[in-house]
This record gives structure tokens, sequence and C-alpha cells, in this order.
């Protein structure tokens, strides 16, 4: 058991046509993290209540 819980999943057909905002390169969605990864951009954006928050400035900067 987790203490954090995951988040609902997303739709497939979403996650089909979303791509990074900054190379509009693919996205690897996380679901246990709760996130949408740009490993080309370096970018995590987040989902929160079930919305891809697509927004540069609200993505977390992943480790080199």
């Amino acid at each position: 058991m987790t203490d954090k819980p995951t988040s609902p999943p997303l739709d497939p057909r979403l996650l089909s046509v979303l791509v990074c905002p900054v190379t509009k390169g693919p996205l690897i969605y996380d679901r246990e993290a709760g996130e949408l990864i740009s490993r080309r951009a370096g970018l995590a954006f987040p989902i929160r209540d079930g919305i891809p928050i697509m927004l540069p400035d609200e993505a977390r900067r992943l480790a080199p």
C-alpha cells in the first residue's frame, strides 16, 4: 500500500494527441507520479484533477 494516491488514468485518445509544448515531442505518462514527462525538454508536466497542465512554467525540471 502506498501513501500517495495515484491519479485517475488519462484517456488514451488524449494521450495520443498531446505533445510537449516546448519541443513538440512525445510525452511519457507516469501515472504513479501524476505527470507527463518530456525527456527531450527535461520537464515533467503535472496532472491535476485529471487535467494535464501543459504550461512550461508549471512543469518540474527533471534531474540531468
